[in-house]
């Protein structure tokens, strides 16, 4: 018998048998025995059929993906297995889907007379997430065997399951144990799967997981939920609080303002109609200044930059030269070091080697502490088997399509599993979060060392660390300040996405949680990720990077009245089509754009950190129109003449170098 899913089983019922009419003789069934199973995992509930037969192929399974509605396959291709199938419902990337996506495939199936009783079997087996079921049609009592016919979202019915042994009912009773049914009024032998709740019982049943209602398990796994989950959360949202009136769907700021406080305590984004954003409305910005970049830093203007004791000459001027144009792959090993905080940039050679030294034998250390914890003493600490647990799950996900890490017992997989425990040995009141193996996926790639990844990523999380906390402060300070940002930018804007009940810009949590990690290529991140260590041209740089993605989005929203679902549905589609280079140059020039306005109100300054004798307050006084003095790093763009990258992909030379100087603020 093949084996089922993993999961706790929590209903088998053997004796359910599939009729297929199939063979010449259409009028008789071909009865093909089965075991139905229901199986809680992790994050869902699952039913699952299958053919009491050792050689069926799990391949040729019938489907239901976890986060993406139905995908339904009949029979597939040895191409497709990799993709589709039973792999499908722990697909990685179907942890990330933010939106519902629909995709139906019934591919046919041979019925000639070759087809061995084995592949009729295997071609019937279904798999399905309770989240995609929409109904079952039960039998008229008394006429015949009991059946159930399952149907899925968007009318993908399943072979109807026949119950020889009787007991269907207590099938029913176990789903009503996960999801809602109700008599259709229609057709009494019709249960439909009940979509609207009570706000509290709907948000306790959300994610599949009765035991978790959404603000613990948010708390819990904010990368999961936020990540895998969120267009339940969104599309429930939406359904709740608006009505069904078509002439009343707006609900007023306040009911969505206490929603999103109550799931992120602490979560409040100022609403248009607050007379503190009056002035802010009425700021003008000025045109956007055309920005260009540089080719990344070589090797050479790294090598001129070092005196012979290997001290780093000019600490600023390397920065900018990163700022403008990332470092060369050849560089990364070396120069992330420096960039994330494990090197001080006034070091010696002689000083980093002995760091190095240091740090090697601190890091065995604690990786010792949890490699010598027994058996018997781990069933003892629930924290460290639940740390342990996540990360081999994460691990076991994380960038398998880059060659670093793809294969079945990868080197690099064991690595990054080995500095997740040992990062719990070093911050064991945090532990490991989901999502941060997000974070040391790219450090190691470029580290190829143990010890130094674990270090440059140890740096990385203290300037992360908030993101992963049970009370999420760090998100919750980006969300109040990016909308801050973005009114200032473009209040009109502002106001469009408040009126389609979207002003919280929950769509960004997935940007800010892992800056970017799962919206730009593998290469490109490197390339942000550099860029950002720097800390210029201003603090929270990351902001106006998610300023300058939406800006770039904002026409296509607008022009096309996007509503709810549709501004999620597009945000989320954007990942991995971002022009890396162009949204670096939009948000530079937003940057200098901000930096050069005589009206900056002071939130906005102490946001991007910049010291302004002169700025407009949160309030609307309207008097003082004198310049502000800004701390603006202008040497940014200066003393930079190698050839630039435009910001639509071209080379030009020193020309458009001194071009791109002389756009210093004053």
């Amino acid at each position: 018998m093949a084996a089922p899913p993993s999961g706790k089983v929590v209903y088998e019922q053997e004796g359910v048998f599939i009729h297929s009419s199939c063979g010449k003789n259409d009028d008789q069934d071909n009865l093909i025995a089965g075991i139905l199973r229901v199986i809680e995992k992790e994050n869902e509930v699952v039913v699952d059929w299958r053919p009491l037969d050792e050689t069926l192929d799990t391949s040729n399974i019938l489907c239901a993906g976890k986060d993406s509605s139905s995908v339904v396959e009949w029979t597939q291709t040895p191409k497709e297995k990799c993709s589709r199938g039973a792999d499908r419902p722990s697909s990685y990337e179907a942890e990330w889907d933010m939106v519902t996506t629909v995709s139906f495939k019934k591919k046919p199936h041979s019925n000639g007379d070759a087809t061995t009783h084995a592949n009729r079997e295997s071609k019937w087996s279904f798999l399905f997430s309770l989240t995609d079921l929409k109904s079952i049609k039960q039998n008229k009592e008394g006429m015949g065997w009991s059946y159930l016919v399952f149907c899925l979202k968007d009318d993908v019915k399943l072979p109807a399951l026949h119950f020889h042994h009787g007991d269907s009912k207590s099938l029913i009773k176990c789903l009503e144990k996960h999801v809602a049914l109700n008599e259709s009024p229609h057709d009494e032998r019709v249960l439909l799967v009940k979509t609207q709740k009570s706000l509290s019982q709907s948000f306790e049943n959300l994610f599949d997981e009765p035991s978790y209602g959404l603000l613990q398990k948010w708390k819990k796994d904010p990368y999961v939920v936020t990540m895998g989950k969120f267009s339940k959360v969104t599309n429930y949202i939406v359904g709740t609080l608006r009505s069904s009136d078509q002439s009343n769907q707006r609900r007023p700021p306040s009911e969505m303002a206490d929603f999103f406080n109550d799931t992120i305590p602490g979560l409040k984004i100022n609403q248009q109609e607050e007379p503190g954003f009056e002035v802010i409305t009425r700021i003008d910005l000025g045109k956007q200044p055309e920005v260009s970049r540089r080719e990344p830093v070589s090797a050479e203007e790294w090598a001129k930059n070092m005196d012979s004791e290997g001290r780093i000459l000019d600490v600023d001027y390397i920065k900018r030269l990163i700022f403008k144009g990332g470092l060369c792959h050849t560089l990364r090993k070396e120069a992330w070091k420096f960039l994330l905080g494990y090197f001080p940039w006034n070091s010696t050679k002689e000083e980093r080697a002995n760091l190095q030294k240091r740090k090697t034998d601190e890091y065995f250390r604690m990786k010792l502490q949890w490699k010598s914890v027994s058996e018997e003493q781990e069933k003892r600490n629930s924290r460290l088997r639940d740390y342990r647990s996540l990360i081999e799950k994460d691990v076991n996900r994380t960038d398998r399509t880059n060659k670093f890490y793809e294969g079945e017992d990868n080197p690099g997989l064991i690595l990054l599993h080995d500095i997740l425990m040992t990062y719990c040995m070093y911050d064991f009141d945090l532990g490991y979060v989901q999502g941060m193996s997000d974070l040391l996926s790219p450090v190691l790639y470029v580290m190829e060392n143990e010890v130094d990844a674990f270090w440059c990523f140890v740096s990385y999380m203290d300037q992360m660390h908030q993101n992963f906390e049970e009370q999420m402060q760090g998100m919750k300070t980006q969300l109040i300040q990016l909308s801050h940002l973005l009114r200032l930018l473009d209040s009109g804007f502002c106001s469009y996405l408040e009126s389609q009940d979207s002003g919280y810009l929950y769509f960004c949590f997935r940007w800010l949680l892992i800056r970017f990690k799962r919206e730009f290529s593998f290469q490109d991140i490197l390339r942000l990720w550099e860029v950002m260590w720097t800390e210029l041209p201003c603090q929270n740089f990351h902001l106006l990077l998610c300023c300058a993605i939406l800006e770039s989005e904002k026409q296509q929203i607008m022009d096309k009245h996007y509503g709810f679902n549709e501004i999620l549905k597009h945000i989320n589609e954007l990942s991995m089509k971002i022009d890396v280079e162009y949204i670096l140059c939009k948000a530079e020039a937003i940057s200098m754009q901000m930096m050069n306005c005589k009206e900056l109100p002071q939130t906005v300054s102490e946001i991007l950190g910049i010291e302004n004798s002169s700025v407009t307050p949160d309030s609307d006084t309207g008097e003082d129109e004198s310049a502000a003095e800004l701390s603006c790093p202008t040497s940014l763009y200066q003393s930079i003449s190698s050839p630039v990258i435009a910001a639509n992909g071209t080379r030009d030379g020193a020309q458009q170098a001194a071009e791109t100087q002389s756009l210093a603020p004053a």
